[in-house]
């Protein structure tokens, strides 16, 4: 194997020797002379390019000789192209490109285009529906770019994406979705700007198809009010554009780690009007833990159609299969505490049948730019997510550590039906500019499960975790009817089915005074909210205001303040038969944001409130029934930096302080108790540093840490903190690559610590461990 890479690498060096390139220069503005920022700058047929800084320049580098289109591509506007010559060791000045647009028009644009390979991003995706540069916007929005993604080689959304925004934290998994927190409490899963969370779901999204992910810190009444004000991930996936895209990818890794990818894009004919992309994935690996597997592949087409310069039709599907061991497989059960058992001990025996998962999911968007100022988007969406396996979870834990196996039959569907349609559009009154958004969203989800088949798992005969004997007859493992539909399957003992449906209406007007430099958002949503769950329904109807003030203080630097709600609906009833109001839970949130050096990075700084109304807590004059007089309370403050601090030093780093308590109860003795599912503290960083043009150009080192200190994972009540060890990671990585070629290798857990997660469980402990020390090698060659 290391004859075959040292060839490899000797091949690429080579290669490389003999390529001769140069750099590219030029700027872009709009037709009324300002500098055009943000816009994404590509050579036809290739995948090079750069974004213009906030002056409105670009530099693209170590381009091959030759002539090339330079190509200026967005949605509703005309494509603009120019010629350009490149001659090795040279760089070449591009004449001045001049947009058909002004400034403000600029900001609606949609803009598809080459990677910048920067780990900056200055504007939010179309599918956060709002044109504002993230620098402007009043609220906490961190962005996670493809290049990130990439660097870390992240190959899920289980792995160490959460380690790149502050305060946010992975809870403890089955293995088939994320469990995410921020801010202490939960937050949904978005694709493409559409809520797509359900119970226990949806499956994590691979990297393949990821072209970035967005975390909106707090209550986000621009997508949705309903759910836990922590805030809410938004995962962009990749869309067609007019770039030639060619890229195909292997991995090889720890446990046998196998993956490729392929990715090619494009349109169909010079110049035409169809386009499209299509990624694929196929992967295997084992686990650190015996008899844990996970087998995956994806499969993502999209399209589209450019029926004139004015409108698009898009239509991507997304497929994602998994078949992997049994579920719950990577917990570890001890009597005693934590982490007194080896990091790969297991539960799990071979002859266990493993759990499939096929998840369906279907976009169709239409853009329409109505004129030069106004502009409407409609967006459905489909999900499908079918499920078919079992769960390990113990009948008893005894303090000898004896452990009775009990596994149970988890099959299930979910199913999601939405829609939207938002406008976008500018208005003048005197002096004052208006951003109008306005739109609808409707969502129809249903969940149906089977948990109520199962038994011992090797009969009476117990297992020892301080002695583990595996080896259970296939005849000891019980056997599930599936007989049934899973929808008639899922009324057992007690209904297993839990379903929304809600509709929603949002306005907002973002004021902008004195030439931009004062943004004033007022907003409005209603939610007409109806659910159940287990046999408990609720019906609501919600107002939820926003309120937000940006104040640009200098170039590039703004400050600003936000309130905003959200709302958690809440079944069930008081003694005297009054049905329960929502959870009410509002943010108040402040910060100073700044693009430092013509947006090569930036930063950002928060501090926030957020207080949830309305939890149900005992009631003292009727026991056995609850009464909402509870109160919970976040609040902490946050710290980001992002992007090339230096020249060739790409660096996220971020701290993050929070505290979850509660704040009021009818039992005295729980106000100041910590609400467990967060870390007092949470710091990360990853330092990426490419060597400048000499004999070693293309070669770079990285290097990152995760550190939480104070740390809870799971919240089984306020009176259970479950307060885990100190956690500190250290990862890094070489790499190597040119125009064709990249080469990497990730090393994680270089320390080789004892890493887990976990809670106390009523009479017993359970957590799940990190892997030791493990690599990755990554090949990509773009043609």
């Amino acid at each position: 194997m290391k004859k075959y890479l040292l060839l490899l690498l000797t091949f690429i060096f080579c290669h490389y020797a003999y390529t001769q390139t140069g750099n590219i220069i030029g700027s872009v503005k709009t037709s009324d002379g300002k500098p055009a920022a943000y816009v994404n700058i590509g050579l036809k047929g290739t995948t090079k390019g750069a974004s213009t800084n906030n002056e409105g320049y670009y530099e693209i580098k170590n381009v091959k000789e030759g002539t090339y289109t330079l190509i200026a591509s967005f949605v509703g506007l005309k494509t603009q192209e120019l010629q350009i010559t490149v001659t090795a060791g040279q760089t070449t000045s591009v004449s001045q490109v001049v947009l058909e647009e002004n400034y403000e028009r600029l900001r609606e644009v949609i803009v598809y285009g080459a990677q910048s390979n920067s780990y900056t991003t200055d504007i939010p995706s179309k599918t956060l529906r709002i044109n504002t540069p993230l620098v402007e916007i009043p609220q906490n929005i961190q962005v996670i770019p493809q290049e990130v993604i990439e660097d870390q080689q992240s190959i899920d959304m289980l792995e160490t994406v959460s380690r790149n925004v502050s305060g946010v934290q992975m809870i403890e998994h089955w293995g088939n979705f994320a469990r995410i927190n921020m801010r202490g409490f939960k937050i949904p899963a978005f694709r493409n700007g559409m809520n797509v969370e359900m119970p226990w779901g949806p499956l994590t999204e691979d990297m393949a198809i990821v072209e970035r992910i967005e975390f909106v810190k707090g209550p986000a009444g621009f997508m949705l009010s309903s759910g836990e004000p922590g805030g809410l991930y938004n995962v962009v996936t990749k869309k067609p554009s007019r770039y030639q895209q060619k890229e195909v990818t292997l991995m090889m890794g720890s446990f046998n780690t196998l993956r490729s990818t392929v990715d090619v894009g494009g349109a169909f004919e010079e110049d035409g009007k169809l386009l499209y992309r299509l990624n694929l994935m196929g992967s295997t690996k084992g686990s650190h833990r015996g008899y844990e597997f996970n087998h995956r592949y994806t499969v993502a087409p999209s399209l589209r159609y450019e029926v004139s310069d004015k409108t698009s039709v898009s239509a991507e599907y997304i497929y994602q299969y998994s078949k992997m061991s049994v579920v719950g497989a990577a917990y570890v059960f001890s009597p005693t505490g934590f982490g007194d058992l080896p990091r790969d001990f297991t539960l799990a025996e071979p002859n266990i049948d493993p759990t499939d998962i096929n998840e369906h999911n279907i976009f169709v968007t239409l853009n329409h730019q109505l004129s030069s100022q106004w502009a409407v988007t409609a967006q459905l969406g489909y999900l499908n997510y079918n499920q078919v396996g079992s769960s390990l979870w113990p009948e008893s834990v005894e303090p000898n550590g004896d452990i009775i196996r009990g596994i149970g039959v988890w099959d299930a569907l979910n199913e999601s039906k939405l829609g939207q349609v938002f406008v976008n559009g500018e208005v003048k009154t005197g002096s004052i500019a208006h951003e109008i958004l306005a739109g609808v969203d409707i969502g129809h989800k249903d969940y149906f499960a089977d948990w109520f088949q199962g038994g011992p798992l090797a009969g009476s005969v117990p297992f020892n975790v301080y002695n583990p004997q595996h080896g259970v007859p296939s005849d000891s493992i019980p056997v599930f009817d599936r007989s049934r539909s899973i929808r008639k399957r899922a009324y057992g003992s007690y209904p297993a089915i839990s379903g929304q449906r809600y509709s929603s209406l949002y306005a907002q007007d973002e004021l902008s005074l004195f030439d931009n430099k004062v943004r004033l958002s007022l907003a409005l949503r209603y939610t007409a909210y109806s659910g159940w769950t287990y046999g408990q329904s609720t019906d609501d109807d919600v107002l939820t205001p926003r309120v937000g003030l940006s104040i640009s203080v200098a170039k590039n630097t703004s400050v600003y303040g936000l309130y905003d709600q959200s709302f958690i609906p809440q079944a069930g009833a008081s003694f005297d038969g009054e049905a329960f109001e929502p959870v009410k839970a509002k943010n108040l949130e402040a910060g100073i944001k700044r693009s430092w050096f013509d947006g090569r990075w930036n930063s950002t700084l928060a501090v926030y409130q957020i207080t949830k109304d309305n939890v149900l807590t005992g009631d003292p004059e009727n026991p056995n029934f609850s009464i909402q007089l509870g109160q919970v309370q976040s609040k902490g403050f946050e710290f980001d930096v992002q992007g090339e601090v230096v020249k060739g030093l790409q660096v996220v780093l971020n701290y993050a302080n929070t505290n979850v308590e509660v704040t009021e109860d009818t039992n005295e003795a729980l106000i100041g108790t910590r609400v467990a599912g967060h870390s007092r503290h949470i710091t990360n960083g990853w330092l990426h540093y490419r060597l400048p043009d000499n004999i070693f150009n293309g070669l770079g080192v990285s290097l990152g840490y995760q550190y939480q200190v104070d740390r809870s994972s799971w919240n089984w009540g306020a009176d259970n903190e479950s307060v885990l060890p100190d956690y500190f990671r250290l990862d890094g990585a070489v790499s190597w690559q040119n125009d064709d070629f990249n080469i990497a290798i990730n090393v994680n857990n270089l320390l080789n610590e004892y890493l887990y997660s976990g809670s106390a469980y009523a009479t017993y402990y359970y957590w799940q461990t990190e892997p030791g020390t493990n690599f990755r090698v990554n090949l990509a060659y773009k043609f």
